[in-house]
Order: C-alpha cells, then sequence, then structure tokens
C-alpha cells in the first residue's frame, strides 16, 4: 500500500484523504539536519511507537513498541547513534519520545536515512500527532482519529511516497 504527499497539506491513501501538514520549508531532495524540510522519496514505513498509557491496544502488522520513559532519538550528526532510537543521555542531543505533549502519542519512523545513517542528512522522521497542523521540524503530522485509521490501513510493505 502506498501513502501518498498529494501536497503540503494531504495525505492520499487508498480511498482516503488526510489531512496533514509537514515541515515548515516543505518537501527537499536534499534534506539538511536541521532545515525544517521533510525529505523527498519513496520510503518505508517501519514501526509504530506509541505511549502505552495514553493508547489503547494497539493492533499492527509492522514492527510497534511501547514508549519508554529514557527512549530518546538520537539527532546529534556527530555521535555514532545518530538517527537511530537511544536511551537518554545528557551528552547525546536527541529527540525525547516520551513527551509531556501528544505528539508521539502514535508514531510512524518513516525509513530515511536509517539504514548507514549519513551525518547532516537529516534524522528523526516521522509521522506523528497534531492538533493544528501547524508546520514540522520536518516530519509529516496528521490528527490522531485520522492516525488510527491509517494504522488499521497500513503493512509490512507499506510506503510513503513524499514529492
Amino acid at each position: 500500500m502506498l501513502i501518498r504527499l498529494k501536497n503540503k497539506d494531504t495525505l492520499l491513501v487508498d480511498e482516503f484523504k488526510f489531512k496533514c501538514s509537514i515541515g515548515k520549508n516543505h518537501t527537499k531532495l536534499k534534506k539538511k539536519e536541521g532545515d525544517l524540510s521533510t525529505p523527498k522519496g519513496n520510503f518505508l514505513i517501519k514501526s509504530l511507537f506509541y505511549r502505552a498509557d495514553r493508547e489503547r491496544k494497539i493492533k499492527i502488522t509492522i514492527p510497534k513498541y511501547k514508549i519508554q520513559k529514557n527512549m530518546g532519538w538520537c539527532n546529534d550528526p556527530k555521535k555514532k547513534n545518530y538517527n537511530s532510537l537511544i536511551k537518554i543521555n545528557k551528552k547525546i542531543r536527541h529527540e525525547k519520545m516520551f513527551r509531556n505533549d501528544f505528539k508521539y502519542d502514535l508514531l510512524l519512523v518513516i525509513d530515511y536515512n536509517l539504514k548507514k545513517p549519513v551525518p547532516f542528512k537529516g534524522s528523526a522522521i516521522f509521522l506523528h500527532l497534531t492538533k493544528n497542523y501547524m508546520p514540522t521540524a520536518g516530519c509529516i503530522a496528521i490528527k490522531r482519529n485520522d492516525m488510527l485509521v491509517l494504522l488499521k490501513l497500513i503493512n509490512k510493505k507499506s510506503r510513503i511516497l513524499i514529492s
């Protein structure tokens, strides 16, 4: 199944149309860390991370992981764990996974720069939640109810096309 970013505010999945937001600086083929753009390309949806204390039991065919308080996603291009899940360490710059807000209550990891990550190419590219469709730092964001529908549609072969 293909999820397609039609434009800066619409995701298409089969006959479903979801309003979304993307990076503040729209999409770029040559994304760089911190440029506030969403990377262009055709990527697998790798896994789901979720807050078990806020979300009911989720049935999905892709790998899923409960977000723990000590989880972070390394966004420090100078570290060996760049663009991967880490145990929070004050010496490593990271995106906190267990947030006070709702944005990462449900989060799909987009397979961008994950295998042998290239430093400064961009990290922590997710499809996460939003309430107000404000521009993101490079992710794609949709409302919770739309995410719940999307989770029922995707499988291990699902891809997202960002153009």
